[in-house]
């Protein structure tokens, strides 16, 4: 049972009451008690209340989505209520209760709105239905089960890029005709020259056997392996900027995903730290992208160190005649204890690119120099910054390609390594 704010004004009132009579007051009280119980009595019962949910379409992070909730009244009286649909606070679910009226043997349906700030599953917890009487004086309070969740796929920022790295592949395709002729090393067709065109792509026993001069023109060897590693252990869990590394590294995943399988490569994807946390066998065309998305939705950072030898087999596992690797990491101190090992096992089969998402704060740490605490945490990001490029050097001497860059521009960076491998063939 619970009394509602009219009770407690209807309780003042009664307090006025014993001030001018006691017997006056004790006659008060008992109408109200009266009341609230006559009114407890005609509320709608909950127990006659069914609730079951609408099925919730995926939703990316931060973009806005429902959840719709049908209340059924199965009972002989109007249910009225206020309702509150609860979910786990990272829903970011609105508005956080709405009062409803349900005659008898009829249904509403309650819409919530959800802006989630995390990805994966979102779940429901319990639905609370407070249901009063018609006096308003008193109401019945249950919590019930509905379960539901929604779907939370990454933000996807990145795909703003995706326009501009889709026009350059049409130019090492060899589709932009002015200034720009196909790029890679698999033969094409041949073609008339025109205005712009490279003279060393000219085929001169084709010219001479022509009225016009004629030109090769070339592509980038399709149906490649692509293979997208992403380490998920504690360095991911670094918070650049307002978002943890693992973020940064699943946006630029999604564009390489999206832009290698427009360029007709096969792409497939491992997640690990010391256990495997995600894998998608190598595919190609539209499939690529949905299977990446469905797999990358539910990753969180682990608090483990990253087993290396894990990460190198699962990704010798998927792939075996050479392939290109974009291996996601950290290049922050110590990271020589999970990304070196790995990359020395991958670089010595595969093109191998590893990316590390750039910390701006750090350039920023080693500027200021105000105060004396300001010196030593200036020294404390140079050092981190020194290891950094250690590590990149010796990257760069197993011959695996560094791709550092702020988060902003990180995901775009990533892209146009895959499309400079492609355009030079080293696929």
């Amino acid at each position: 049972m619970v009394l509602t704010g009219r009770f407690a004004a209807l309780t003042l009132l009664g307090v006025l009451a014993a001030i001018a009579s006691a017997g006056a007051a004790y006659v008060y009280a008992g109408v109200l008690v009266v009341l609230a119980v006559l009114d407890l009595v005609l509320a709608g019962r909950i127990g006659d209340v069914g609730t079951s949910r609408v099925a919730s379409p995926p939703v990316r992070l931060y973009e806005r989505g429902e959840s719709r909730l049908r209340l059924t009244n199965h009972g002989r009286r109007r249910l009225r209520a206020v309702v509150r649909d609860a979910w786990v606070p990272s829903a970011g679910a609105t508005p956080r209760s709405q009062s409803i009226s349900v005659p008898a043997g009829e249904r509403r349906v309650l819409v919530t709105t959800l802006v989630p700030t995390r990805r994966g599953e979102r779940s429901a917890a319990r639905v609370t239905i407070r249901s009063f009487g018609p006096l308003g004086v008193a109401a019945r309070q249950r919590r019930v089960d509905a379960p539901g969740s929604i779907r939370v796929l990454p933000a996807f920022a990145s795909r703003k890029f995706l326009p501009e790295k889709l026009s350059r592949l049409r130019q090492l395709d060899g589709a932009v005709l002015v200034r720009q002729r196909g790029q890679g090393s698999e033969f094409d067709s041949l073609r008339t020259y025109v205005l712009g065109d490279d003279v060393r792509a000219i085929d001169w026993r084709a010219t001479a056997r022509s009225r016009d001069v004629v030109v090769r023109t070339w592509r980038p060897e399709r149906d490649r392996r692509i293979v997208l590693a992403l380490d998920t252990g504690r360095s991911s869990a670094a918070r650049i900027g307002n978002e943890p590394r693992l973020d940064a590294a699943l946006d630029a995943a999604l564009l390489v995903a999206a832009v290698a399988a427009r360029a007709g490569d096969r792409v497939g994807l491992v997640a690990a730290d010391v256990a495997v946390r995600a894998r998608v066998g190598t595919t190609s065309g539209g499939d690529v992208l949905p299977s990446i998305v469905e797999a990358l939705a539910p990753l969180e950072p682990a608090l483990v160190e990253t087993d290396p030898q894990l990460v190198a087999a699962e990704v010798l596992r998927l792939v075996g005649q050479r392939s290109l690797v974009v291996l996601f990491g950290s290049l922050e101190l110590g990271a020589e204890s999970a990304l070196l090992p790995a990359a020395r096992q991958l670089a010595a089969r595969h093109e191998l690119v590893v990316a590390s998402v750039g910390d701006p704060t750090l350039a920023e740490l080693a500027a200021r120099v105000d105060t004396i605490d300001d010196v030593y945490v200036a020294a404390a990001a140079e050092v981190a910054a020194a290891e950094r490029a250690r590590v990149a050097r010796e990257l760069r001497r197993m011959g695996a390609r560094v791709v550092e860059a702020p988060a902003d521009v990180f995901a775009s960076h990533v892209a146009d390594a895959y499309l400079d491998l492609k355009a030079a063939g080293r696929l």
